[in-house]
Parts: structure tokens; C-alpha cells; sequence
């Protein structure tokens, strides 16, 4: 075909699958929870290693040593994002933000006055903070780039 014709011709994007939502729901809590597991080793491990340490500060530097590690994971795997990372790395710094402020009310709610026992307490608060930090990070952090294409008339 010439060349001349070929600019005539519009780009049709190529049509891409949706991925399934319910494998990133599972990647979301498998990846949320490996996290997890990985923070309490971490700061066990430093604990062991340097007892006279102050414990909240480990915590919190362990914590922090994680986010990024997890942040990578959840918008590869869960969330198959093409975000760019000035983007969606602040946004997910935020939603953790929002998910510890979240859990706190939560907390407050469900212990305070609801008086739930402790156990269930704490799995209902993990569940609700994890669903609401989900359905965030999927529509804003790491919402899919909108694909927009200009035809000349």
C-alpha cells in the first residue's frame, strides 16, 4: 500500500481484554497479606537483633520499608495498572493515609459501641478498611489511563 494512502487509513487501537476483577480482588488480599506477614518478620527480626531498640520505632521504620514493595506489587498484580508512578505512588500514599484514619473510626465504632469481642472486632475492622481501600486505590490510584483518540475530519 503507498505511503499516501497508509496516512489516509485511521489507527484502530487494538483491542485489549479486560482483565478479570476477581483476580485482582484475590492478588489484592493475597499481596495484602504476604505484606503483612513480611512486616512482622521484618520488625520481629530487628526486634531479636537489637532489643534495646525502641518498639515503636521499629514498627513504624519496618512499616515504612514495606510500603514500597507493596505498593509495586498491587499495581502490577492487583491492579494491572499503567498509572504512572508521580501519579499513583502520592495516591497511594494518601489511600494509606485514609485507611489508617478509616480503621481508627472503625475501631472506635465497632469496640466502643458495638462492643463486639476482640477477635471478631479486629477481623470485621481489617475487612472493612481493606474493602474500602480496594475499591479507592482501584478507581483512583491506579485508575486505568482513559485512551482518547483524535480523528481528522
Amino acid at each position: 500500500m503507498s505511503a499516501a494512502l497508509q496516512s489516509l487509513m485511521r489507527d484502530v487501537p487494538r483491542s485489549v481484554p479486560s482483565p478479570n476483577p476477581l483476580v485482582g480482588v484475590f492478588n489484592f488480599i493475597g499481596i495484602g497479606a504476604t505484606g503483612a506477614a513480611a512486616f512482622v518478620m521484618l520488625s520481629t527480626l530487628v526486634m531479636w537483633l537489637d532489643p534495646d531498640a525502641e518498639r515503636w520505632m521499629i514498627n513504624a521504620a519496618c512499616y515504612a520499608a514495606t510500603i514500597l514493595p507493596v505498593y509495586l506489587m498491587h499495581r502490577r498484580f492487583s491492579f494491572d495498572s499503567d498509572a504512572s508512578h508521580v501519579q499513583a505512588f502520592p495516591r497511594y500514599f494518601a489511600v494509606q493515609a485514609m485507611a489508617l484514619v478509616l480503621a481508627a473510626v472503625f475501631s472506635f465504632v465497632i469496640n466502643g459501641v458495638l462492643s463486639l469481642p476482640t477477635f471478631f472486632a479486629s477481623m470485621l475492622v481489617i475487612g472493612l478498611t481493606s474493602g474500602v481501600n480496594y475499591l479507592v486505590l482501584r478507581s483512583w490510584a491506579f485508575a486505568r489511563g482513559r485512551v482518547t483518540a483524535t480523528v481528522a475530519a
